[in-house]
């Protein structure tokens, strides 16, 4: 009853008309910046951080509260229509999201992604206001051993369901992770796989990689390919901007199911929410296959669904593990405590006594965000995906314009638009010969922390790697890959049996 009273009394904070003046300007900088490629909700906080200065600490991070969930959708948004994610929480958005766009569902994908946001922002705010302790303590169990765990769960995982031939799969997931390598070793200070170039011993920026896999890498395979196969036709959204009855039926479940895996990945530091999108896209992808009449390949709404709930249920939890415990999961969360600590506060257990105003009138503000990105956003589906409207020369031209420019802001080096165009090369051969890319982005995001956690957990056991299987939760996480494993086996074996027997039956 205390926690109800006390979110009441923030919610009071929260709904005056200047604090929701400022959410409301937070939710549309988000989403503005969220839809250029290379930006993201990181990159608009950090932009905003020196105009908050003039700004009381409330109403600051209540403004902040509408640019992080915002840049979310802002980032659904351009991985939706244009298969240009601004940041790497929203590449599993593309898998089912472009491919409605391209059948003409945009609007009805854009419903998809703002309704998702929405029930995985609002559920993940819920649990934030009652159950963060419980789950800052689980939180707490993690060490080196389980985030190797957890990362060689994910690697495996999503190599073997994101695509139909898992030994393309894993190439794909050693190029990324050969792209992670690059740069100054963090522990012993070489330099490794730079080629003696300094312009790469701060590594390859996963923006530089996602942008041109999945941007750059786009438009060249349609100059190049689709062209010759009359894939220059005009996309023209058709349909209603909402969700049918039946639509709406099929997505529930998923959006349940996202945000069920996303809650847990809040509070666990793992990267963000680029594991919990990816392994709510897999599960998804699995439970279609059992279906009668399988529909990912072809725009599937649960394969757009489960990934967007679970991404803003990670995003929503992130924010209750850096208020409860002063610990950063994601970038945005980073530069949020770094706004905390500018104002004097220091997140954690002390702040809900010493500033307690303050923190219940923002999580009273994350609901009001999540109610105001839903008005804002499911009116201007159909707005936004008039973008398809654009002729297809002009729409790439500008698409090959905008990843330039989004990546030179974010680095200023030229350096950056030439690996920019090399890699977008990588990914036209990748797209050519039917390599998936999804296994690569995630050898990129997940790479640095398998191997920071593999060599932590080696040094804390003198060189004993039996470390790493030791406790419940790598235990547990093993256990689970093998069944992921043996599904995936029993799968292929089955299908293989189903592909004889219809061409017994047709001779």
């Amino acid at each position: 009853m205390d926690t109800l009273q006390l979110l009441a009394d923030g919610f009071v904070g929260a709904l005056t008309w200047q604090n929701l003046l400022w959410v409301v300007i937070g939710c549309l900088l988000g989403t503005a910046v969220g839809v250029m490629p290379g930006l993201g909700s990181s990159m608009a906080v950090a932009l905003l951080l020196p105009v908050t200065f003039a700004l009381e600490p409330t109403a600051a991070f209540i403004m902040f509260s509408g640019v992080y969930f915002g840049g979310l959708f802002g980032d659904s948004t351009m991985s939706i229509l244009m298969n240009m994610p601004g940041q790497a929480s929203a590449i599993a958005s593309t898998f089912e999201g472009h491919k409605m766009a391209l059948d003409g569902r945009a609007a009805q994908a854009l419903a998809t992604a703002a309704i998702g946001a929405f029930i995985g922002g609002f559920i993940a705010s819920i649990v934030v206001v009652f159950m963060a302790p419980a789950l800052a303590d689980f939180s707490t169990q993690f060490g080196p051993a389980e985030f190797f765990a957890l990362a060689l769960f994910a690697f495996v995982a999503t190599s073997s369901v994101v695509t139909d031939n898992p030994v393309k799969g894993l190439a794909s997931l050693f190029i990324g992770l050969g792209l992670a390598v690059i740069g100054v070793d963090g522990i012993s200070g070489a330099p490794r796989f730079t080629l003696d170039s300094p312009n790469l011993f701060d590594g390859v920026s996963l923006v530089t990689v996602t942008v041109a896999i999945l941007a750059l890498g786009e438009v060249i395979y349609v100059a190049c390919v689709e062209r010759h196969v009359g894939g220059g036709k005009l996309i023209r959204p058709k349909g209603r901007p909402w969700l049918s009855g039946r639509e709406f039926r099929e997505a529930m479940p998923a959006w349940l199911r996202g945000t069920a895996i996303g809650l847990p990945f809040g509070v666990v530091p793992a990267g963000g929410s680029e594991i919990p999108t990816f392994l709510a896209f897999g599960l998804e992808k699995r439970l279609d296959k059992r279906r009668r009449h399988p529909q990912f390949g072809r725009g599937a709404i649960r394969g757009l669904a489960a990934p967007e709930a679970a991404g803003n249920s990670t995003t929503g939890m992130a924010m209750g593990a850096l208020l409860a415990l002063g610990l950063p999961i994601s970038a945005t969360a980073a530069i949020m405590l770094a706004a905390f600590r500018q104002y004097g506060l220091q997140p954690g257990p002390l702040l809900f006594e010493r500033s307690a105003d303050l923190v219940w009138a923002l999580l009273a503000s994350f609901f009001i965000a999540m109610v105001v990105l839903l008005i804002l956003n499911l009116p201007f589906a159909m707005v936004w995906a008039k973008l398809l409207l654009i002729p297809r020369p002009y729409l790439y031209a500008g698409i090959t314009m905008v990843c330039a420019l989004g990546i030179y802001a974010t680095s200023g080096k030229t350096f950056d638009l030439l690996m920019l165009l090399a890699i977008g090369l990588v990914g036209f051969v990748m797209r050519a010969v039917d390599y998936p890319l999804a296994p690569l982005i995630i050898g990129m995001v997940l790479g640095p922390l398998a191997e920071t956690s593999l060599r932590d957990a080696a040094m804390s056991a003198n060189g004993d790697f039996a470390v790493l299987v030791q406790g419940p939760i790598p235990i547990a996480l093993y256990g689970l890959l093998l069944l992921v494993i043996a599904f995936a086996v029993r799968g292929k074996v089955v299908e293989r049996r189903q592909a004889r027997a219809r061409a017994t039956e047709r001779v």
